[in-house]
């Protein structure tokens, strides 16, 4: 990866909807020249996927929480694939520490993020502590990185 190809990614962090046209202007090169490029950093693992970012208030998810979720061992992965499979859990990533997951969760409101923990989260065997943050306000969210 040189120097051109993380301009490439820096413009389209800013916006993933720019068109190949739009970034060969901006970097001198040509439209077929910027799509090569694209596309080798897609078949080379660099790029992951184009997706939306959606604000989730906008939508209903009113209610932001963040759960470190400490397991048995042998339960961590159990426990995680089960989190990833629910629909209120927008992420779930194994921590250092023991046998941790930290989880984000979206829900509606305050009476979902109670059904979430009593009905689906503390229905799950293996689970050994739970602690728990409800998000007040967001200053910045991850867009990508800073290359």
């Amino acid at each position: 990866m040189d120097h051109i190809d993380r301009k490439i990614l820096d413009l389209l962090m800013q916006n993933g909807r720019a068109s190949y046209v739009d970034i060969a202007k901006d970097l001198g090169l040509s439209r077929v020249a910027v799509r090569e490029r694209v596309n080798k950093l897609m078949d080379e693992g660099v790029i992951e996927q184009f997706t939306v970012v959606i604000n989730s208030s906008k939508v209903g998810k009113e209610v932001s929480a963040f759960f470190n979720i400490d397991c048995d061992p042998g339960s961590l992965v159990k426990v995680a694939e089960a989190l990833a499979e629910n629909p209120n859990v927008a992420s779930c990533y194994q921590m250092t520490g023991p046998s941790t997951l930290h989880t984000h969760v979206l829900v509606d409101n305050f009476q979902a993020l109670e059904r979430f923990i009593n009905e689906e989260l503390y229905a799950l065997e293996g689970i050994t502590r739970v602690d728990s943050q409800i998000l007040l306000r967001r200053f910045k969210s991850r867009r990508g990185l800073k290359l």
